[in-house]
């Protein structure tokens, strides 16, 4: 099952870079997906759905699950954790370079998938503060957890930045890796 909605993103990302969400109808996507219509909207309730991509609760759960069984181990380990975390997402996710290209064209294209994913992201930061605050026994607003979010967000948009460059040939899980070694360099009090 979680397959089909991948699959039912990938290719609704693929054709909305391609066309746009006007150029392409519910039908065409399920057609190459190879399910019925009445199947597509037991995963998506509209395109603009399919194409931002399950947001499966379920998913969410294992992740802060995960998360918190690693325990509090400090301040220094909380973005390395979150972040092998989300190199197993990706994994089982089986993203690739030419759909993470696809949807970025999609949301360029989009303007109204971008806002709704920028509303979407606001809103995952506030929970994984939340997340990371209770891992580590603060408040959630305390400023250690804003601070691993900005991390987090900007490592993410450098990420995203590098992987969307046409010359970058790279996974996901190298450019993650790079970018996390930058960052300590950074902060390095060498």
């Amino acid at each position: 099952m979680q397959q089909t909605a991948f699959r039912l993103t990938s290719v609704s990302r693929r054709l909305t870079a391609e066309r746009g969400l006007a150029g392409f109808t519910i039908e065409e996507l399920c057609d190459e997906v190879e399910i019925s219509r009445r199947t597509f909207f037991n995963y998506f309730p509209s395109k603009d759905d399919a194409v931002l991509g399950a947001d499966s609760q379920e998913e969410a759960t294992k992740f802060a699950e995960a998360f918190l069984a690693q325990g509090k181990r400090g301040w220094g380990k909380v973005v390395d954790d979150l972040f092998g975390l989300a190199l197993t997402l990706v994994d089982d996710a089986g993203l690739d370079l030419e759909e993470h290209s696809d949807f970025m064209r999609a949301l360029e294209r989009e303007p109204k998938l971008f806002a709704r994913f920028m509303g979407t992201t606001r809103e995952r930061e506030k929970q994984l503060r939340a997340l990371i605050a209770e891992r580590e026994g603060v408040a959630a607003d305390d400023p250690r957890a804003e601070a691993a979010v900005m991390v987090i967000t900007s490592l993410t948009r450098m990420l995203g930045e590098t992987l969307s460059n046409p010359e970058n040939s790279r996974d996901f899980a190298t450019v993650l890796t790079e970018s996390l070694s930058a960052l300590r360099l950074v902060l390095s009090t060498d």
